[in-house]
């Protein structure tokens, strides 16, 4: 089973209902047992970095989600799940993140509507297993205004350009984590959800 952690930010149900559409088990969860009894885990989010980091915190889900990543179990990071991975974020000052990625979350400055909102196509860095089967440039949704700077450039899996061409998309063994929203993305995206599902199974 895969758990969809629920904090209290974000539209989880939509991301449900995109991995029941192509067959994979996954639930909506609130507390740490379900997150540590799962196989894999999904941290979806729409929101601030600081009110997401207070809220796993206060409902004692930062340590299952950190004991399952160490563990290798399959991890998919949607938006503020990606984000909340590195060391920290700068959204209404400096916050900590989970620091599992060396690296720090920024503000978009260029001279385009902030936030980046709609459809736009993912570079292909590095292929990882969640894209089996996805074309290079495939568009998807996004709605941010803030975007991840790795330390580490090997970690990244898609690039798109903005304004700037920042990283949309990390993989590290079994940490997959994307800016964009797969399940607001169609098809394409309902693709995304299979391939990691599939993972999970194999992992």
């Amino acid at each position: 089973m895969i758990a969809i952690v629920d904090y209290g930010m974000g539209n989880l149900r939509s991301v449900e209902k995109g991995f029941l559409k192509v067959g994979v088990d996954a639930k909506v969860v609130t507390d740490s047992k379900a997150v540590d009894n799962a196989d894999a885990v999904v941290l979806p989010g729409v929101g601030s970095f600081r009110d997401c980091m207070k809220n796993l915190e206060e409902m004692s889900l930062t340590e299952p989600i950190l004991r399952s990543i160490q563990k290798g179990k399959p991890y998919l990071g949607i938006c503020l799940g990606l984000q909340v991975l590195f060391t920290e974020s700068e959204e209404f000052g400096i916050h900590k993140g989970f620091d599992i990625l060396k690296g720090k979350v920024v503000r978009f400055q260029i001279n385009l509507k902030v936030p980046h909102m709609g459809w736009n196509n993912a570079k292909i860095q590095r292929r990882p297993p969640i894209f089996d089967g996805i074309q290079d440039e495939a568009f998807f949704y996004f709605v941010h205004s803030y975007y991840v700077v790795p330390d580490d450039n090997n970690i990244v899996a898609t690039t798109t350009d903005y304004g700037i061409t920042f990283a949309s998309m990390v993989w590290k063994e079994n940490i997959f984590a994307t800016q964009f929203h797969p399940e607001k993305s169609q098809e394409i995206g309902l693709r995304v959800l299979k391939n990691f599902g599939d993972f999970v199974k194999t992992s």
